[in-house]
């Protein structure tokens, strides 16, 4: 992975609306969302189900144009910033037929790279991914952990500037995902990525993040941004430290306050 140490990621006063069927008015997502973030720091973004984040990450990722507002790469306009971004969904994607090294390389081939360069480029990280040995594994002999360092490796190959783990770990049960959680802190410090992560348990924000992002209710505006001041490497036994769950407590309040108002509006 470059290490990037270049520009920060300015996403400022994002603006979208999707159309209904009939007659209705438009449903309004976003109503103004800015945020930043910094080489090398780890933001988690959190909210009430529905409030947009997953449309962010598509705005970020080329994937929909907003309204209005703007999402940029240090000061410039410049080129589009999907070209920054590489893009790690919710479900790991492998695919059945490929084996694990050739699942690996689909993005750096999409981009062009040859496959012998693509394949050289993603064994030097299967070490520090747990995989070494199951280069020539199917997906279906890999664990749900396995499966995620694998589509991990996938995003990170592609050496982009910044991370977008859209609800990485969601489909792991608890123990699997306290373990990858822990992983991933590991890894991310020897590479320091600029990561951005959707996900909905605010304790793996915290326990992960140097900052969380906490969205409104639909439109989504930022609610509250915290600053995670606790030491790194972070072991788990600090979920129970008191400073780690006075920021948890914060944040489940903000969260909760948010998810009461998002349910009155669809009781409206």
């Amino acid at each position: 992975m470059t290490d990037a140490r270049g520009d920060r990621i300015v996403v400022e006063a994002l603006t979208k609306s999707f159309p209904r069927p009939g007659r209705r008015p438009a449903r309004q997502v976003l109503g103004g969302v800015s945020f930043t973030a910094q080489p090398g720091e780890f933001v988690s973004v959190i909210g009430p189900s529905g409030c947009g984040k997953s449309t962010v990450f598509n705005m970020l990722a080329g994937l929909e144009v907003p309204d209005s507002g703007s999402i940029r790469f240090g000061t410039g306009a410049g080129e589009p910033t999907a070209a920054h971004c590489a893009y790690m969904p919710q479900k790991d994607l492998l695919f059945p037929w490929r084996t694990v090294l050739d699942n690996t390389i689909l993005g750096l081939q999409v981009h062009g790279v040859a496959k012998a360069e693509a394949r050289r480029r993603a064994r030097l990280l299967f070490p520090a991914f747990g995989l070494s040995g199951f280069e020539d594994a199917r997906p279906s002999q890999l664990s749900g952990g396995m499966r995620q360092r694998a589509a991990l490796l996938r995003t990170v190959v592609q050496e982009r500037e910044l991370l977008l783990l859209d609800e990485p770990f969601g489909a792991l049960d608890s123990l699997t995902r306290t373990e990858i959680q822990s992983w991933l802190q590991d890894v991310w410090q020897r590479y320091r990525w600029m990561v951005l992560m959707i996900t909905h348990d605010i304790r793996e924000a915290v326990y992960l993040s140097d900052r969380v992002v906490v969205l409104s209710a639909r439109p989504a505006t930022v609610r509250r941004e915290v600053r995670v001041e606790l030491p790194r490497p972070r072991e788990l036994s600090m979920i129970t430290a008191p400073e780690f769950v006075a920021v948890e407590q914060e944040l489940l309040e903000v969260l909760h306050e948010e998810a009461r108002h998002a349910l009155a509006q669809r009781d409206a």
